[in-house]
Formats: C-alpha cells, structure tokens, sequence
C-alpha cells in the first residue's frame, strides 16, 4: 500500500510537471518563475551538548502512559521540527543544529562572530545578554494562549513562568526574552556508604579532611563562588530569625549574589584553601569519578545527579543527592532569540518561535526529560496530564514498595503544593534519589537563591579571583624556594651555554 502511494504520487507530479512545462513555454517565461517552491527558512540553532532528545530508541524504550500516551523517539526531534513545521505551517525549514560546552563558550562564540538565531544559555547569561540588548523579544503572538500551536504558553508550569515573569532586568521581565526549557538546582551527590546524609548536606563538605582529595567542586566561576559564599555565610544562612524573616527569600539572593570586595577576598581565600582538599575542579566528568569510586561526593546539577545514580543502579550500588542546608542554585536554562541572528527577519523569528513550541509540546518534553535526564519546565495542562503521567510512570509506587509516601509537587504543575491532584504516591526510598532530585520538595524549593547578572565591574572582580584560584600565582611562594628556583634555572642556562661551547670546540 506504501509503495502503490508513492508511485501515485510521482505519476500526479509528473503530470503536474508536465501542464506545468506546457503552460510556462505558451506564456514563454521561464520554468522556475512558476514552478519553484520558496527557499527553506534557515534556522541556525545553538544549544547544549547532549541536550536534545536524537531519537533512534530501541522498540524496548517505547513509554506507554497510564492515558494511552505512547513516547517514541525514532529520529533527532530538530529533524521531526522541520516535517511538524512544513504540515503545520505549509513552508520549508531546515535547521542548522549545533553545541556549546559552557555559558561562557557560548559568549565567547558569539562575540567572536559566530551567528544563531536562538541559543539556550544558562539564567545569568541570558539576563547578560538582555543587559547588553543583544535579544530579540518574542512577538505577542507567541503568547497566546487561544493558539492550540502555542504549545510553550500553554504548557509551561506555574512555577517556572512566575519566575521569569517577577524578575527584570533594566525594567524587563525575563519572561519577554525567555522561554524555559531545563531547569533544577544544585547539590552533592554523595555515595552513602561512605559519607552520611548530614555530611552531604553542607556545603562544608568540600573543606571536610575526612574527605581529603576524595571530592570535587565545578570549574567555573559562578558554581564554585557560590559554593563559596554557603561556606562563608553558614551561621547567618541558617540563624532562625534569618529563615523566618518576612524578606527571607530577598536577602537569601543578597547574601548568595554578594559581591563585595570584602567578600570576594575572603571567597578567594576559602577557595585558595579547598583546592588542597579537593580531588579536582571538574565540568563533566564528576559523575564518572562517582560511579568508578575514584571521589566519594560532587556538586553536582540535579539532572547530571539523576543520570550518575540511574548508571549506578545499573552497576549495583547506590549513590544519592543532597541539599545543602545553607541554600541552593535554583538554575534554568532557557531558549532566547538573538539580535543579530533574527535580523528583523519575519520568517525566521517565526521558525524560531514555532521550534520552542514544538519542544514544548507534552510529549517531546518527555522524551528530552527520558533521553537527557533533566526536568522539563513544562508540566502540561488541565486538559493535558501526559508530564505528570510521565512523572507517575517513573516513580509512582509498585505493588512490590512496602514504604510508601505521599509526595506534593502541585507547586510546579498547578501552582499550589496542596492541590490533591498532583500529590505522588512514591516509595519512601526515592528521598534523596530521583523523584527528590527532579522534582525537589518545597521546603527545598523556598531555600533557592538564583544566581544574578554582574556588572562589568563586578564580573571582572569575580573572574579575576578565579584566576587567582585556578592558576599558579608566584607570589604565593615563599621568597626562599623562589630564589633556589631563580638559582636552579640559572644553572640550567649556564650548563647549556658550556655545552654549546664544547660542541663549537
């Protein structure tokens, strides 16, 4: 039946072709003028690595929902875009999909030239380049809810669009050059048998001896300074009367944003000090060195914790995910349109738009979340419960869990955590392990501090100190092992210098 199809539908374009020809030479204009399609919207995408379902599931993957929802991942979801754009919109698109490492990378490339049309960076860097007015805002269309294609402002859950609706830059919501796409927080990832919940859950861990050389930090600024100020700050963080001030929330992103020079001096020499602790200041490959054992605990992202403790289930042991008690990093990633990408260029600002609403469609949230393992910023609707379903899917409790508790996250899927439509029934166990690390409870919630944009002064302040951190500085070595290197390197050229003489002779 397939075959007869495709053979039908070349004969009708053949036939098409050829009253096409016909009429075009009797009207004696060229064949192109009247036949040829519009060129493709070139859309050129830049995102995380490995952040993006790529499809090519096995038939075993295929997710069935409790409502019949089936989830498949059979090719790259940019490339699903590109055919759900030309049925949905009548016009051809192809995308040029490419990664970044790191925000900064992703900065670096721009400023280097390099030119997209939409980009997911990270919170701070998105409100860095709002401040800088490097972003195109989304059209009012976009926003609509009445548009069933609008699948982002329809979907997006209460909590992450108050969150990018109540906080501005130079008067802006974020919400106006930001769509969501991942969020989470940030912890430790601990491997319980040899670190105890409590020890795992301070940011003091990574200056604990007992765990000499056997944890790792971040290497990049904002995550290890932040790490720093929990450390700095522990007694005030955590004094009662400062937890149940009417303004805790504000001044928890004060004092976790603070970047004074009094401050970043004494984050400095916190971290001048950890480095000798530390087993290394890693980007990627901590989760690695938790399931081969090599470190005992990592601050770690939430969904890069989900994917370490999924590998060690796999591999027979158990590893868990912590929260500082101090505060934590409430993170997201979000797509933004880029001035000099989108060019005033209609077309391609659409194309654009239309790519954050199909990633935003229910089921394609569910295959990133089951491909990457971070948590969607979507959560579906009244109407449409396939993300919660989803959420059931991988932690509703079984016949087989004897401990079984009730776990609210209606914060995030209606707004409000008492709503008895979004309360889990979970095992116990899943304290500390996925469901607690995707989708966090809320006292964990109310003690997130977001990291903020710096100003130019202060962004030098704080690089300059990681500098100082990361590389070795002379003046830090005691004058006496200066002069006996000074001496040595002395030698060496002399010894060199004879030698050259001796050859000469």
């Amino acid at each position: 039946m397939r075959k007869i199809g495709n053979r039908l539908r070349r004969n009708v374009w053949l036939t098409v072709s050829a009253v096409c020809v016909f009429s075009v030479s009797w009207l004696r204009m060229p064949v192109q003028t009247v036949c040829a399609s519009e060129e493709p919207v070139i859309l050129r995408v830049c995102n995380w690595e490995e952040y993006i379902d790529l499809g090519e599931w096995d038939d075993e993957e295929v997710i069935t929902l409790d409502g019949g929802t089936v989830i498949f991942g059979e090719k790259p979801l940019y490339e699903e875009f590109e055919d759900w754009y030309r049925e949905t919109y009548g016009r051809e698109v192809r995308v040029e999909y490419s990664c970044f490492g790191t925000n900064e990378d992703l900065y670096n490339q721009l400023n280097l030239g390099d030119t997209y049309d939409l980009v997911c960076p990270s919170e701070y860097m998105i409100m860095k380049l709002m401040a800088e007015d490097r972003l195109q805002p989304y059209s009012d269309a976009f926003y609509m809810e009445g548009d069933a294609n609008n699948y982002y402002i329809n979907n997006v859950s209460p909590y992450i669009r108050e969150t990018l609706e109540s906080n501005e830059i130079n008067g802006e919501s974020w919400s106006k050059y930001a769509a969501g796409y991942m969020w989470g927080i940030t912890g430790v990832l601990y491997n319980p048998a040899l670190v105890t919940e409590d020890e795992a859950s301070t940011w003091e861990i990574f200056r604990n001896p007992k765990f000499h050389r056997q944890v790792t930090l971040k290497d990049n600024v904002r995550d290890s300074y932040f790490a720093a100020l929990g450390i700095l700050k522990a007694d005030e963080l955590t004094d009662d009367n400062f937890v149940r001030a009417a303004d805790y929330r504000e001044r928890l992103a004060d004092m976790m944003n603070d970047v004074s020079p009094e401050t970043i001096a004494q984050a400095q020499e916190l971290l001048n000090g950890l480095m000798d602790n530390l087993y290394s200041l890693e980007t990627d490959s901590g989760k690695a060195d938790m399931i081969t054992g090599k470190i005992v605990a990592n601050y770690q992202w939430s969904g890069d914790a989900v994917y370490a403790m999924d590998q060690a289930d796999t591999d027979g042991f158990e590893l868990k995910f912590a929260v500082p008690r101090e505060s934590t990093n409430l993170w997201f990633d979000g797509w933004v349109m880029l001035k000099s990408g989108i060019d005033g260029n209609a077309q391609r600002q659409h194309a654009a738009e239309a790519f954050v609403n199909f990633l935003s469609r229910t089921d394609n949230a569910v295959r990133n979340m089951y491909y990457i393992g971070y948590t969607s910023s979507i959560a579906g609707n009244e109407s449409d419960d396939t993300i919660y379903e989803y959420l059931n899917w991988c932690y509703g409790a079984g016949e087989e869990d004897g401990d079984i508790m009730e776990y609210p996250i209606g914060y995030f899927f209606s707004g409000d955590n008492s709503d008895k439509d979004y309360i889990l029934e979970a095992s116990s166990s899943q304290i500390g392990r996925q469901l607690y690390s995707q989708y966090p409870p809320q006292e964990v919630m109310d003690r997130t501090a977001i990291m903020r944009y710096f100003d130019a002064d202060a962004n030098k302040a704080i690089n300059q100190m990681w500098i100082n951190v990361r590389c070795f500085d002379i003046h830090d070595v005691p004058m006496g092992i200066r002069v006996a290197l000074l001496a040595l390197l002395l030698l060496i050229i002399w010894l060199f210098y004879r030698k050259s003489l001796s050859k000469k002779d």
